[in-house]
């Protein structure tokens, strides 16, 4: 017992995985088998004998029935009907040529029984047929009538002889099987316990030899895990891979005790420093949302008088529609700046804004502003920043038409370039100084919103600039014009706000 399980213990964990394996294929064999042997018992012997049995009863019986039938025929044929006559005579001839003539399965004597019975059956069968021929044609005659009552009794008797024998070898392999079918039981439970308790020791041996070492280092990783590296080494005897990975995890244990203090001493102070970009980057998010408040909250004052001046003034003139056009685009304004909170929204919600602040600005300055939107994408799952597009309108309204006598037009361009969205914001107005160019441009690059300096500040410029450089990485806000007219505000963000 020593010497096996000195070799288990040296077994690698493949062959031991292996061994259990096949014994728990053996068990399975072992199972099988016995329940083969026990179909073949219960499903294929008894079965055998039972049917045998009800083979030769049938022969007693249907051959009993031809006999009354046929007697009932002989003495007033009208009594009886032909086809009634004719199904009995076949389940007889059925009954008889059903017991397959087997000299391996019947044996001596019954071989021969049923070798006579038949021989005698045809030539019963012709001398019952020429009676039954003769009564029809009223050439009976009494003797042969008696031959064939005699040969019924003989058939009777030879037919009962071979049930008899039938019952008699069938109650001998009955007694013969019974015993077995008393052991059946008792040899199925010792079989099942037997292997239940070869795969239990088997079990155990694993669990002890790979489930327990396994154990063991999964605790001690636990405690390592929780910075207790000062613990015992674990003690295993396997000699196998289990034994080599426990040996080098004590090694490891023991040699990066020092390291890891290091480890935890650098942790602190990354922890700290975490801990101050949290709180710098935490610090910019509410700077970020303070400006994008700021930005909603600038509303222009002489905007929103004229605008109203406008109103009134229609409402006096004119009947309530213009009026009612002017105030639906003026609430859809407040009502958009006041709750949106989102970073981004669809595209069309944006230009929509649009068309009303244009709207509004067209009744102020009249045919002096044209406006127009040529979009080459689909506004419904195009996503853009929010509050991009009003700022940039008014700045091209106040800095570009309105000091121009004659007006001019403001035109959005939206259009897609592979991975990203293209916006331009364009007006025919009085233009921009090449310097004062020059220094918002360099502002614009540097992230910076100091444009207090400039003539041509617009409303969120910078602010609309540091929004995009925040929300992409790849975002970007450009400012083109010239001192003889024109100027176009020019974003690009990634196609990844666009849904495809």
């Amino acid at each position: 017992m020593n010497k096996l399980q000195d070799l288990w213990e040296t077994l690698t964990i493949k062959n031991k995985i292996r061994v259990f394996t096949i014994s728990v294929f053996v068990a399975l064999f072992v199972a099988l088998l016995i329940d083969v042997w026990i179909v073949k018992l219960f499903m294929i012997d008894f079965n055998e004998i039972m049917e045998t049995n009800s083979m030769a009863g049938e022969i007693v019986t249907t051959l009993s029935k031809e006999i009354e039938i046929f007697d009932d025929y002989v003495r007033d044929s009208d009594s009886v009907d032909k086809e009634i006559w004719q199904e009995t005579a076949r389940q007889t001839s059925k009954a008889i040529y059903a017991v397959p003539l087997s000299y391996g399965k019947l044996g001596d004597e019954r071989y021969a029984k049923l070798q006579s019975l038949r021989s005698a059956y045809e030539v019963y069968c012709n001398a019952r047929d020429k009676v039954i021929e003769d009564s029809s044609s009223s050439g009976l005659h009494v003797e042969e009538v008696y031959d064939v009552y005699g040969m019924q009794n003989y058939l009777s008797a030879y037919a009962q002889g071979f049930v008899d024998s039938i019952i008699q070898e069938g109650n001998a392999r009955y007694k013969a099987l019974l015993p077995k079918v008393v052991k059946v039981p008792v040899i199925a439970t010792v079989l099942s316990i037997i292997l239940f308790l070869f795969i239990l020791r088997i079990s155990r041996i694993l669990n002890r030899s790979v489930t327990a070492p396994v154990v063991k280092l999964a605790t001690a990783s636990r405690r390592i895990a929780n910075n207790d590296f000062f613990i015992d080494d674990v003690v295993v005897d396997n000699k196998d891979e289990l034994g080599d990975m426990v040996s080098a995890f004590n090694k490891m244990k023991f040699a990066t005790s020092e390291y890891i203090k290091a480890l935890e001493e650098k942790r602190e102070v990354l922890d700290k420093l975490h801990a101050q970009e949290m709180e710098t980057l935490e610090i910019e998010k509410q700077i970020e949302a303070m400006n994008l408040e700021l930005l909603k909250s600038q509303i222009n004052p002489h905007f929103l008088f004229n605008t109203l001046n406008v109103i009134a003034g229609n409402a006096n003139l004119e009947g309530a529609e213009t009026t009612e056009q002017l105030i639906e685009a003026l609430s859809s304004l407040f009502r958009y700046n006041l709750k949106t909170h989102a970073k981004e929204t669809y595209l069309y919600q944006e230009l929509k804004i649009s068309r009303d602040y244009m709207y509004l600005q067209k009744m102020r300055f009249g045919s002096r502003v044209e406006f127009e939107i040529d979009c080459e994408v689909d506004e419904n799952k195009t996503i853009v920043p929010t509050f991009v597009f009003q700022p940039l309108l008014e700045n091209a309204i106040i800095h570009g038409l309105a000091p121009k006598v004659e007006g001019g037009k403001v035109t959005i361009r939206i259009r897609r370039d592979e991975d990203r969205l293209l916006i331009d914001v364009e007006d025919t107005g009085v233009g921009i100084d090449k310097d004062i160019l020059t220094n918002i441009k360099k502002h614009l690059q540097n992230g910076r919103d100091a444009f207090d300096n400039t003539e041509i500040v617009g409303i969120g410029l910078g602010n609309i600039n540091r929004r995009i450089r925040a929300m992409y990485k790849e975002g970007s806000l450009d400012i083109n014009g010239n001192q003889y007219g024109g100027t176009t505000v020019s974003i690009c963000i990634p196609a990844n706000g666009v849904e495809n």
